[in-house]
């Protein structure tokens, strides 16, 4: 039985949900709608930050926390940046081929650092758009404009050219050297990636391709229960951010009698499986204190509790159950968890705030904490940083769970449907769309 959120839960609720909302509000450049990676200062833009962003903008009209106008001119900003920055190979441009780099500096908008033309980082960023098209949805010039130009960047990017020859869809290219010699196949977030660039009416990928995304797939057992695995927390949640997989199938899920949402709700009970079995004997694990994700790490140090000497691993993608692992947890994860299992939700909030109170900043959670190292703080390392787009992740999964507001949003998604469809799914919410639309020809 799903268990009901009481009015104090609900506050808690509340509260986290904001609080990572004004994460936008205090590091956005007004500007040109660009969002700091991480809270440090003098951080680059993460575009994958600004997909979060822009589609946070619409929970916080409906919210009340500004007005629609406000969140359409941030929007209408962004995109207006996005859509008229220098497109080309020069060491000044924004992007290449309808891409973009996956950091620009906040000012600019120029390539940062040495970073790839990264195409999930595209996709998490247009997705924000197209989620703005979406929601935007009257007559007056502003919201106008936000769905022209969504429409305009969405079918500028040569996702084609991507396929760089090969089946599968390349992580990313640099000027320099070119494309990135990984590709998007295994189960990972890039799921995403491929709905969107099937359904591109200009550079779109072949069904073949995704049909080679998911034939890499890998099963485990968790149980006697087979899912598809991947370690990292993270990615059994992204896609699910934009796109309600409860009950559509594609021929892969449909052969195993499975779905995409089923799979991220047993992904769940393997991680507090693995903090409650802890093989790796790390401080403060317990069923309702986990969460193995791409998180930053402490930096090197002898100093940790119990006698412990793992090797700490800085900036990993850690996973359960095969690593890696080194004591490191994803404080926003039981958060994340809210649509899927509540109550392991719900049961890992108050677990984590009763054990470490003084976790949180300015109401929002670090990007990850270590209890393993000694510290004066139970808490031990605790990353510096708030992370963009686990506050992002935060305010729109805590908004599908209290109201679906995102997932209806996005079934009304012309994109999101057709490459749905091209990519095999069927069955739920899609078959129910087609039938209401013949209902209304036919009426």
């Amino acid at each position: 039985m799903l268990q009901r959120i009481d009015d104090t839960d609900a506050a808690l609720i509340d509260r986290l949900q904001k609080s990572a909302f004004d994460y936008f509000l205090k590091y956005t450049n007004l500007e040109n709608g660009l969002v700091a990676d991480t809270s440090v200062p003098g951080v680059p833009c993460s575009i994958a930050a600004v997909g979060f962003a822009i589609s946070s903008y619409a929970v916080a009209a409906e919210r009340g926390w500004m007005t629609r106008a406000e969140a359409a001119g941030r929007s209408v900003t962004t995109l207006r940046f996005f859509a008229r920055s220098h497109q080309g190979r020069e060491r000044h441009a924004t992007g290449y081929r309808g891409f973009y780099y996956h950091f620009l500096h906040m000012d600019t908008g120029h390539r940062a650092w040495n970073s790839e033309l990264s195409t999930i980082d595209t996709t998490l960023l247009v997705a924000g758009m197209l989620t703005a098209a979406a929601y935007f949805d009257r007559a007056d010039a502003v919201e106008t404009e936000i769905r022209e130009l969504a429409k305009f960047i969405y079918e500028r990017i040569d996702w084609h050219w991507a396929l760089n020859k090969g089946q599968t869809v390349s992580m990313g290219w640099k000027p320099g050297s070119g494309f990135l010699r990984w590709r998007w196949q295994g189960y990972d977030e890039a799921l995403l990636l491929y709905i969107l660039a099937l359904a591109s009416p200009t550079h779109p990928i072949p069904p073949s391709s995704y049909d080679a995304f998911v034939s890499s797939y890998s099963w485990m057992l968790f149980g006697k229960t087979p899912y598809l695995y991947a370690g990292p927390f993270f990615i059994h949640l992204f896609p699910h951010a934009w796109i309600d997989f409860r009950g559509i199938q594609d021929r892969e899920m449909a052969a195993r009698d499975w779905d995409y949402f089923c799979n991220t709700q047993v992904s769940i009970a393997v991680q507090r499986d693995y903090a409650e079995r802890n093989p790796g004997h790390f401080v403060g694990y317990h069923k309702d204190v986990w969460g193995l994700s791409a998180t930053d790490g402490p930096p090197p140090t002898r100093n940790m509790r119990s006698g412990r000497r793992p090797k700490v691993l800085g900036y990993a993608a850690r996973g359960a159950p095969l690593g890696p692992d080194d004591g490191t947890i994803a404080p926003w994860a039981a958060v994340a968890a809210l649509p899927y299992d509540r109550q392991a939700s719900l049961d890992g909030l108050k677990a984590l705030l009763t054990a470490y109170p003084d976790l949180l900043c300015e109401g929002r959670f670090p990007g990850g904490f270590n209890p393993t190292v000694k510290t004066a703080r139970p808490e031990g390392w605790v990353d510096d940083r708030c992370v963009a787009i686990d506050q992002g992740l935060l305010v729109m999964t805590i908004e599908n769970d209290r109201s679906e507001f995102i997932w209806q949003l996005m079934r009304q998604s012309p994109v999101i449907r057709l490459g749905l469809e091209r990519a095999g799914f069927t069955g739920g919410w899609l078959e129910r769309a087609e039938t209401d639309r013949v209902s209304r020809k036919t009426a």
